[in-house]
């Protein structure tokens, strides 16, 4: 067995920009405005699913190293109040690992109000924190789920817990986590299922958005000749299904839209790899250690964490954050001669 790491990328305190613009929004060199907080806040997973996690698990990162609740909190907060940031999302690993998950998304929606909190889950658990999440101040979920059929889904994930990830999306429906989307990954081995998987979401009444496998694999095996790609997806429903065009209702929504069966309802895939959309990201990610990322392929990472332990200001961390971001890279290159896959997979970077 390979052993596996979190990856070891360049962590800095510190960046020059003395070209940057008098502004304080999350440009960068391209003219991009990062407007979607991606937080990440832990590494821990209930599921082991191929394409993200190796069947251990990742290394536990020590619990001294993870932001507290109350630093997601005050980040949180300059990113809203000081950066322009207008929607977060919290992911892992998988945010429902946390006990004190109602505490951070409490403390949140009490900080910044009126802004949009939402979560990227498994559902694993959910349908006993649903409510209490919706309490708190959470207003909508991301579900990665892959497939329907129960033995398939333990394949994939290394785990038997499809009831309880349909029993968790079914809590979230009634809790009025709304709109719920499914978030499916395009593989080989889950092609054969998206049929079933999108009569089930159109059923449920949930919307399926399908998204290009990315070298984002903890076991480092993706390889671009054999990923299934957009167009081979819409071959296969547009089998059983009417598919017509839609677009992007936003250029920076990263998902393309199809009507299915002539509407109302839709089908969306996010082809991260053949048709990216780099040139229009607006999202900015924190890592659960608290480093700020730029992109999900760059290696570089700038410490909030240790700045705030130190006792650096608001101004400060917002100063730091807004240096990280404008050196984000063009684009994530995936085609490019030399292309090498980032050292932290999905699971250790946060979706």
């Amino acid at each position: 067995m390979r052993p596996v790491s979190m990856g070891l990328p360049t962590v800095r305190g510190h960046v020059e920009a003395s070209d940057r613009p008098d502004t304080p929004d999350l440009v960068d060199r391209f003219g991009r405005v990062a407007r979607d907080l991606r937080v990440s806040i832990t590494e821990k997973c209930s599921l082991r699913c191929t394409y993200c996690m190796p069947a251990e698990g990742l290394p536990v990162i020590p619990q001294q190293r993870l932001l507290s609740a109350s630093e997601i909190v005050r980040l949180v907060t300059i990113a809203v109040r000081d950066l322009g940031v207008r929607e977060v999302r919290f992911t892992g690993g998988e945010p429902l690992m946390r006990r004190d998950l109602e505490d951070i998304i409490g403390g949140c929606a009490r900080a910044v109000p009126g802004t949009p909190l939402s979560m990227t889950t498994n559902a694993v658990g959910l349908e006993h924190r649903a409510q209490g999440l919706v309490d708190a101040g959470l207003s909508r979920v991301n579900i990665s789920l892959d497939t329907v059929d129960r033995d398939h889904f333990a394949e994939l994930t290394r785990r038997d817990r499809l009831p309880a990830v349909l029993a968790g999306i079914r809590a979230a429906a009634r809790a009025g986590l709304t709109p719920l989307k499914i978030n499916a990954v395009l593989m080989p081995e889950t092609l054969t299922g998206a049929v079933d998987l999108l009569q089930w979401c159109l059923d449920e009444g949930a919307h399926l958005r399908f998204i290009e496998e990315m070298p984002l694999d903890a076991d480092q095996a993706w390889d671009r000749t054999t990923m299934v790609d957009a167009q081979h997806l819409l071959d296969v429903l547009g089998a059983r299904f009417a598919l017509t065009e839609a677009g992007r209702e936003d250029p920076s929504a990263p998902a393309e839209e199809w009507l299915v069966d002539g509407g109302p309802a839709t089908v969306g895939i996010i082809a991260s790899v053949t048709r990216n959309f780099c040139e229009d990201c607006d999202r900015t990610r924190l890592t659960a250690e608290g480093t700020v990322r730029s992109c999900l392929f760059s290696d570089s990472e700038i410490d909030l964490r240790d700045a705030m332990r130190a006792g650096a200001s608001d101004d400060d961390i917002a100063a730091l954050w807004r240096g990280a971001m404008w050196t984000k890279w063009a684009g994530h290159g995936i085609d490019a001669d030399g292309f090498a896959p980032p050292q932290r997979s999905m699971g250790a970077i946060g979706g």
